[in-house]
């Protein structure tokens, strides 16, 4: 089964984008993903549509964050995404005539719908600020400490 990493990979690109002092061109942006830029381009859309970033044509052109990281949720990215599939659950029949099966249904579409509002309640709590204090707190961690400064006279 092949995993929807949009969102994941969406994420990935914002928080390169956070810290970029320039807009970053699509073919920067889907190297970064081993992707193309096409489907750089094609998936930015749906965040340019909602506000999140821009894009600039031309040279020196590419996309920039343009809404504050701190108001701007993983539910708002995943929204923008067009709201990905969750789950690879499913019913056998959508509208079936065996009772049983009918009961079937019935428990798992209240299941995974019950999963599916915790699942994006969850997502609109965490901002694009938060996981940039943890990519933060993860470089801080891997450099190493300033020494103290020795004076040799």
């Amino acid at each position: 089964m092949n995993l929807d990493s949009r969102l994941s990979s969406v994420l990935h690109l914002l928080l390169h984008l956070m810290e970029a002092p320039a807009p970053i061109p699509s073919d920067k942006l889907a190297a970064a993903l081993n992707s193309n830029p096409v489907v750089v381009r094609r998936t930015m859309t749906g965040l340019r549509d909602t506000g999140i970033v821009s894009s600039e044509k031309g040279h020196g052109g590419g996309w920039r964050l343009t809404s504050n990281p701190a108001q701007v949720t993983v539910l708002d990215v995943y929204r923008a995404l067009g709201s990905p599939r969750l789950f690879a659950l499913g019913n056998r029949c959508e509208e079936p005539t065996c009772l049983v099966e009918q009961a079937v249904n019935r428990a798992l579409n209240d299941t995974l719908r019950e999963a599916e509002a915790l699942i994006t309640a969850q997502l609109g709590t965490l901002t694009l600020a938060d996981l940039a204090a943890e990519f933060q707190q993860r470089r801080a961690a891997l450099q190493p400490a300033p020494q103290e400064a020795t004076h040799v006279f």
